[in-house]
């Protein structure tokens, strides 16, 4: 069963989603937030989408760098153009994606997908959250996050989301509190850099953009946020 049709199997349990203004392209889509995302839309689709990559992650080398930021906006952008996105919290330290996306209702997600290990996928992926747009969320917090994302269900889970969906964005936690980041970038294949205008520093994001690399994640470039 392909994850869209268990998302279809379990669509009586969907429910009403409230969006934060952090959401720049829905609350205010006009503003210079949301052209920024779309200018970044454009580069990700000519040199990422069309090249029949499907995956990125988006990551940061401190905390509150922006991020979540430019990854559900990014996610949401994507989607109004017309690729079929699912947007993945792979922050399972501390899970920001249902602040800024928030259920009705607290969902399971990558956390409890992993810990079960032979569950599909689409259990776990909420369709629909908007036009082209699925999430998973992070399902709270795990005390063992770098062991769950260190199985090979991880992986499993990633491919069998790049056939089901034109475009997967990971969220991913701060890559100098925990290595979570950089084993999300490896199994996407491809990492973008975040920082801050301000506050990130130009040395944090080049030790990033080796650690990177170093672990076989393709680095399509870097974006200063200024969210």
């Amino acid at each position: 069963m392909t994850v869209h049709q268990n998302i279809e199997a379990a669509g009586a349990q969907r429910g009403p989603y409230a969006f934060s203004e952090s959401l720049v392209t829905l609350s205010d889509p006009t503003g210079r937030g949301a052209e920024y995302i779309r200018a970044l839309r454009t580069h990700v689709m000519s040199q990422h989408v069309e090249a029949g990559r499907r995956a990125l992650a988006i990551c940061e080398a401190a905390p509150k760098l922006g991020a979540t930021f430019v990854a559900t906006n990014l996610a949401v952008a994507l989607a109004q153009a017309g690729v079929k996105t699912l947007l993945i919290d792979g922050n399972l330290r501390s899970p920001t994606l249902q602040h800024v996306i928030r259920p009705a209702r607290e969902l399971s997600g990558l956390r409890e997908c992993l810990s079960t290990g032979a569950v599909a996928p689409g259990d776990y992926v909420q369709g629909d959250v908007l036009p082209n747009l699925s999430v998973m969320f992070a399902g709270g917090a795990a005390h063992n996050a770098q062991e769950l994302l260190a199985r090979g269900a991880f992986e499993q889970m990633i491919n069998a989301c790049l056939r089901d969906f034109t475009m997967t964005i990971l969220d991913t936690p701060p890559a100098n509190s925990c290595a979570d980041a950089l084993r999300l970038a490896s199994v996407a294949g491809y990492s973008l850099i975040v920082s801050r205008r301000n506050r990130g520093l130009v040395s944090d994001a080049k030790v990033l953009a080796g650690q990177l690399r170093a672990n076989h994640s393709t680095l399509l470039g870097a974006v200063m946020n200024d969210g």
